[in-house]
């Protein structure tokens, strides 16, 4: 594959699709072997991105004696983990909904294990000297609207509630100091994050999880998970724990079509800005880059100084289909750039590098959770909902605990009664009306973005809490 300096539009327009920019960066991997026939082991891990990844490592490193097998149906890291803004960051999807159902000191005890679970990837990423372009600036989010403003504060003062003391407020002239995002009348900043490459740290960890001794299929797609079993087309792997960590493809698993909804995100990478360009623009602190938008972007500062920016595009397929190796709609790309040069319209007419796009897991109540099973041994983690980078190694860690709690090797910890262990959600609607719904949500949410930027009004538009009524997140 090209190298990131030579990846480029040539006058032809970005690099569409091909899994993601990170990979036309780092390169795709070499194949690994896929599964040859019938099997046993311990403890099977269906998907091999960060989840079934980081749960094979901490699993393995806790008993080396485990015979751990991943399967993956193409390769690892083909889905979200190599597609990501690399945002590892202490967003929890579902936090607000633990706090109502189990009580706020539960959802404090949630999120401050968030917060040390960027510090536990980064430490992790020195030990086994893997080199992900990681670079600890925080997460700054902007507001740029008065609506946005108002939610940018009372978003603040909520996170400070759930025991985020070190997060600070900047007014307009404070935001412009770190960057010159147009029109920002605020911002908040957490050190809770850090800027990362999405694929490298896949790559490191992945031939981590091998040094230990697990054993990685790749190219050998699950059809069927049932208890002991994990059903491939070309063969059965028999063990006392199947784990489920499939996140947004989890709907191609025979009867899990409406268990979580493959959302669409989707990026793009501009070219490597120049000197003079980063001067115009500022952003020296790397800070991960969001908005208070209805529906937000996310960005950062690559290690090779472009900038890579999304948002949510065209959210659903029909029929909870996913997409084709990465490739993004034309009108996709450029509501992207319309994004980038809204936020930094000096950089109207700079070059795009590439687009792509990935697909992530949402449950019907939009809380991620981790569950194992006691009766059947079956096991599942995800539903991020686009926090995964960082939650992913929080629920590795917990599947971990369970695991080893349910063989009798170790009792509850504090990770097994973090309120979103063995949640349980409603199923999605079936189609259409599935279909019509999210579709109808984010034109909904994208209305009312419209709405704020022509309106000094402080309070957010009607239509996103009509919109949030049909997403369920009240």
């Amino acid at each position: 594959m090209s190298s990131a300096n030579s990846i480029g539009t040539g006058g032809r327009g970005p690099v569409n699709g091909g899994i993601s920019f990170w990979y036309a960066d780092d390169g795709i991997p070499d194949a690994r072997e896929p599964l040859t026939g019938d099997a046993n082991a311990d403890v099977v891990i269906v998907g091999g991105g960060y989840t079934g990844l980081w749960t094979a490592y901490y699993l393995k490193k806790a008993a080396p004696f485990l015979r751990i097998t991943v399967l993956e149906q193409k390769f690892c890291g083909y889905g979200a983990s190599g597609r990501n803004g690399g945002w590892l960051y202490n967003g929890i999807a579902g936090r607000d909904r633990y706090a109502a159902l189990h009580g706020h000191d539960a959802a404090v005890r949630l999120q401050q294990a968030m917060n040390d679970t960027v510090t536990e990837v980064i430490d992790v990423a020195r030990e086994e000297s893997i080199n992900a372009d990681i670079h600890h600036g925080g997460v700054l989010e902007v507001a740029y609207t008065p609506a946005q403003l108002a939610r940018l504060k009372a978003f603040h003062a909520t996170e400070l509630a759930y025991g985020e003391k070190d997060r600070t407020l900047h007014g307009a002239h404070e935001t412009t100091t770190r960057i010159r995002v147009a029109g920002a009348v605020g911002s908040t900043w957490t050190p809770h994050g850090a800027r990362l490459h999405p694929v490298k740290l896949l790559k490191g960890l992945a031939h981590a999880v091998e040094n230990l001794g697990v054993t990685i299929h790749e190219s050998t797609p699950v059809t069927e998970i049932a208890p002991k079993h994990a059903i491939t087309p070309y063969g059965t792997v028999r063990a006392p724990y199947i784990l489920r960590c499939t996140e947004g493809f989890t709907a191609s698993l025979k009867g899990q079509r409406r268990t979580w909804l493959p959302m669409n995100s989707s990026m793009i990478a501009t070219e490597p800005l120049t000197p003079a360009q980063w001067e115009s623009i500022g952003w020296e602190g790397r800070e991960t880059l969001g908005d208070m938008a209805h529906a937000y972007m996310y960005a950062q500062r690559t290690a090779d100084d472009r900038i890579a920016l999304g948002g949510r595009g065209f959210p659903y397929r029909y029929g909870s289909r996913t997409d084709n190796d990465g490739r993004t709609q034309p009108e996709t790309i450029a509501s992207l750039t319309d994004i980038l040069t809204r936020f930094f319209p000096q950089l109207t007419g700079v070059g795009i590098a590439h687009a792509w796009s990935g697909v992530l897991g949402v449950p019907r109540d939009w809380c991620a959770t981790v569950t194992l099973d006691r009766s059947t041994g079956l096991g599942w983690a995800g539903g991020y909902v686009g926090s995964g980078v960082a939650t992913t190694n929080l629920a590795a860690r917990t599947l971990r605990d369970l695991v080893q709690q349910d063989s009798g090797q170790s009792g509850p910890t504090d990770l097994t009664t973090l309120p979103w262990v063995n949640h349980k959600v409603r199923k999605w609607e079936p189609e259409p009306f599935r279909w019509l719904g999210v579709h109808g949500m984010y034109a909904t949410y994208a209305a009312a973005d419209r709405r704020e930027l022509t309106t000094p009004s402080t309070e957010s538009s009607r239509l996103a809490k009509i919109a949030d009524r049909v997403a369920g997140r009240h």
